[in-house]
């Protein structure tokens, strides 16, 4: 069973307050989360492997009946960008 001092850690790691009253019902949520994990890993890879076989697979792709030339539509859509460079789409750095 998950503490009450870990759900402080929990809290503070996430930077969140927690009242005394949620500190207990993420307590309870924890400890079904983890019950729930705990009975997923009791599944063995043998039984993984039939419920797979179970299931059909399927190609969900559908045939292209007349595929469009190459590049027709890349200047309109480069066009509808709100920033360009070249050929390319403009977009803000994010890393």
């Amino acid at each position: 069973m998950i503490t009450l001092k870990e759900i402080e850690n929990l809290a503070a790691l996430a930077r969140i307050s927690l009242t005394e009253d949620e500190k207990e019902r993420m307590r309870g949520e924890f400890d079904a989360i983890l019950g729930y994990v705990a009975s997923i890993r009791n599944v063995s890879a043998a039984s993984a492997k039939n419920i797979r076989s179970i299931v059909a697979t399927v190609n969900v792709m559908r045939e292209d009946g007349t595929p469009h030339e190459s590049g027709i539509y890349t200047d309109v859509l480069i066009g509808a960008a709100p920033r360009r460079e070249g050929n390319y789409v403009k977009v803000k750095k994010i890393l």
